[in-house]
């Protein structure tokens, strides 16, 4: 068994494509279509292995999407286990306005699932002859799967020495975080949902981050920030990163790139102001490149070298 399972519940075909300008009515001629392998733990495995650890990624899929999503996965050598659904694997659909930079995606909830199916996930990580050393329960939960699911998953593997780490929102979040994970990466609206606090200024998000270390709800969290980098707080320090400053060109799959940068470093021995450092230069490695193609190995190791890390 790899030493990182990556969990993915909802995971989608990601369709991107650009256009001059994005406007109601009027038809939008589009660049050509670019198809990825999408959804959160699926992104993560995709980085993972791209940096060169080995990793599997579990996800359920169904239909002539499914299949596409597990035949590009193959295309990029990553290692899966997937569990078959009745229904269709969702797409999920992104525009980039050239004109103006942004970067439009249109998110379709996915199939409903049975619970036999959602079941099969417990039911593999349960199975495993070797626990993995890190489990990343990444992206949202489609329709029939229960909010405790991630909650669920974290009993079963913390107990068998696994790390887990989440990255999540909402109701999901806030049950897993109950059992006690170990590292979550919210941004700071999820942040602001999970407390229901406004979180004004940066004395308050490190504040806010601090009380769910000490409730021991996890371990690390690391909030990203957008432009303006990211936090990464444990129980004794706070270390600030502030963006890289690259040419975007598409901000989609770049938390994940991150994820995925700071778990490879972590599992293969770094400290965490290291593992912070990679994971910095996986999110901005992601910028470069268009829809979600992600970061490449060798932007990530040339931007390593430019992130800043400072005692916050």
């Amino acid at each position: 068994m790899p030493d990182i399972l990556t969990i993915t519940m909802n995971p989608a075909l990601d369709v991107s494509t650009s256009t001059d300008k994005v406007m109601d009515t009027h038809k939008l001629r589009c660049a050509a279509a670019q198809l990825h392998p999408g959804g959160g733990g699926i992104n993560v495995a995709r980085v993972v292995q791209r940096l060169g650890s080995d990793c599997i990624a579990l996800f359920l899929a169904g239909g002539v999407n499914g299949q596409r999503l597990r035949q590009l996965l193959d295309r990029e050598q990553v290692r899966s286990h997937w569990i078959p659904i009745a229904g269709e694997t969702r797409e999920s659909f992104s525009v980039h306005e050239t004109s103006s930079g942004k970067d439009f995606r249109f998110v379709l909830p996915g199939p409903t699932l049975t619970a036999p199916e959602w079941q099969a996930c417990l039911d593999f990580v349960s199975k495993l002859g070797v626990p993995p050393a890190y489990v990343v329960a990444s992206g949202g939960l489609p329709p029939g799967v229960p909010g405790d699911f991630y909650a669920q998953l974290t009993r079963l593997t913390r107990s068998r020495g696994s790390r887990v780490v989440v990255d999540t929102w909402g109701p999901a979040l806030a049950a897993a975080l109950a059992e006690g994970v170990y590292l979550i990466k919210p941004s700071l609206q999820e942040l602001r949902e999970l407390t229901g606090l406004p979180l004004a200024n940066e004395p308050q998000w490190r504040e806010a981050a601090r009380r769910i270390i000490l409730a021991g709800h996890a371990q690390v969290v690391a909030l990203s920030l957008g432009e303006d980098g990211a936090l990464l707080v444990t129980a004794d320090r706070t270390l600030r990163a502030r963006a890289v400053p690259v040419k975007v060109a598409s901000t989609i799959g770049a938390g994940d790139s991150f994820v995925g940068g700071l778990v490879w470093a972590l599992n293969r021995g770094d400290d965490l102001e290291q593992a912070f450092r990679y994971g910095m230069a996986s999110g901005a490695a992601a910028l470069l490149t268009a829809g979600t193609a992600l970061c490449q190995a060798t932007d990530v190791e040339r931007l390593s070298k430019d992130v800043i890390i400072e005692p916050a």
